[in-house]
């Protein structure tokens, strides 16, 4: 089946699919083809003479109701280095928190049926929020109560930020409920893909990313410090956040979908921040918002079977799905891609394995042409988000996987290959982002700073002198 919608749907309708039911699309004049779970653009709108009427739909989206996000400049990354690349390959294995026979991995924990509002999905929030309070960061758990198809319904955001103060915030998000099926077989669905994975994922970026975060907390306030940094990039904090209610509960429509993501962005769009020293000197025409330090929202979802394929949605963000790119192809160069069959550190060179036959050469990317333009995108939590102006890079498999919403979506449907490819892919690519170079903030950590030499030096002095 072929559907169509039009472009100015996406003003009151974001649906979901493939399938017999609405597709689970809000465009532009995008067909999207059920059978083959792809999208499709139509020539008229790809031809040369379109492209003013595009510009005008554009601009005209562009001022329809408040944006209240903050949009922010392309910026070159510091690529890591060939030692900070093997440092971050090699502290800790990125494979055993996301192997599903691993009892103790947080994939394990969270590979359960937990449709919302449901003592599973209570037992895997507790789970998560115990995991990231384990790493002192500061945890929300933002539960509410919403009117669905089944009647009221309480749900609860999990939003775990590494320093609340910070001006900055790159946030990276999923779903951490399974759809809701009323009836056996089907309410066994665990939702491997989607998106138990990817919040796995996202604990053990976290349980990577911290000890170098607290390092360059560290070196920032150390007036002897010579680690080099953008200061921007230093008032960034990477904030996780864990969407309940993603899931339609009957079909996919605006008041029946992403109920966590439609309460947090309004909840956000109309909170106003304290006053606080780190963010005196943030640009605005008014009070500081959640969403107004809110720098990007990255959202991963159907995450972990093999060969997949992910594409750039936004222009704005075209930059930072080039990263991604360039962060697979960089660990492919070094061998760090596929773990070695003899021990050794590096395994085959170049983008094979998990990811051959997905993308361009291997790659999990879609290569992009440089002339693209926002004709359509996949409805997700990213949506609420994206109509506050906030800006989006959306990491999702398209087509989906053929285990979508059915109970083949379980342990068997994971690549483990594939899911270590992701892991490091993250693990680059916040690194970059947040300026953590894990070669020198490794050595720097286990060593004393200049100020903490001197300050002990002193207080050697001192005994002496008694």
């Amino acid at each position: 089946m072929v559907r169509w919608l039009s472009w100015l749907s996406h003003l009151s309708n974001t649906q979901k699919v493939p399938g017999s039911s609405p597709s689970r699309i809000s465009i532009h004049d995008v067909r999207w083809d059920c059978a083959g779970g792809r999208l499709e653009w139509p020539t008229l709108l790809s031809t040369t003479s379109m492209r003013p009427f595009l510009l005008l739909v554009t601009g005209i989206l562009a001022v329809l109701g408040p944006s209240t996000g903050r949009r922010v400049a392309e910026r070159e990354f510091a690529a890591l280095s060939g030692p900070s690349l093997s440092t971050l390959a090699a502290s800790s294995d990125p494979s055993t928190n996301l192997d599903a026979a691993n009892p103790s991995s947080h994939l394990s924990n969270i590979l359960i049926p937990r449709a919302p509002d449901t003592s599973n999905n209570t037992l895997v929030r507790n789970y998560l929020v115990a995991t990231l309070r384990a790493l002192d960061w500061h945890v929300e758990e933002d539960s509410f109560i919403d009117n669905t198809p089944y009647g009221p319904k309480n749900f609860t955001n999990v939003i775990a930020t590494k320093d609340p103060d910070a001006p900055h915030r790159v946030a990276l998000a999923a779903h951490f409920d399974s759809k809701f099926f009323a009836a056996s077989p089907l309410n066994q669905f665990v939702g491997a893909t989607d998106s138990a994975a990817p919040c796995a994922l996202m604990l053990d970026l976290a349980e990577f990313l911290n000890p170098l975060l607290n390092a360059r907390a560290a070196v920032a306030d150390d007036p002897f410090s010579d680690y080099e940094i953008d200061a921007e990039v230093a008032d960034t904090t990477l904030q996780l956040i864990f969407f309940d209610g993603e899931e339609a509960f009957k079909d996919w429509t605006d008041t029946d979908s992403i109920y966590g993501a439609r309460h947090l962005a309004t909840k956000w769009q109309n909170t106003y921040l304290p006053p606080h020293p780190k963010r005196r000197l943030l640009a605005s025409h008014g009070a500081h918002t959640p969403l107004s330090t809110l720098d990007h929202l990255i959202l991963l979802d159907l995450l972990g079977a093999p060969r997949p394929r992910v594409r750039s949605y936004f222009p704005d963000t075209a930059w930072l799905f080039d990263a991604l790119v360039s962060a697979e192809r960089r660990l492919g160069d070094a061998g760090l891609l596929m773990p070695s069959t003899d021990g050794n550190s590096e395994g085959e060179k170049g983008l094979k394995g998990a990811g051959e036959g997905a993308g361009h050469e291997g790659s999990f990317f879609a290569q992009r042409t440089g002339h693209e333009g926002t004709l359509g995108y996949i409805g997700d939590d990213h949506v609420p988000f994206l109509r506050a102006g906030v800006s989006i890079l959306h990491v999702i498999a398209e087509p989906f996987p053929h285990v979508w919403h059915s109970l083949a979506d379980d342990a068997t449907a994971l690549d483990l290959p594939t899911l270590r490819r992701w892991n490091l892919i993250l693990r680059v690519f916040f690194a970059e982002y947040l300026g953590l170079r894990p070669d020198e903030l490794s050595t720097r950590e286990a060593e004393p700073t200049p100020s903490e030499g001197a300050e002990a030096a002193a207080v050697r002095r001192s005994a002496s002198e008694l």
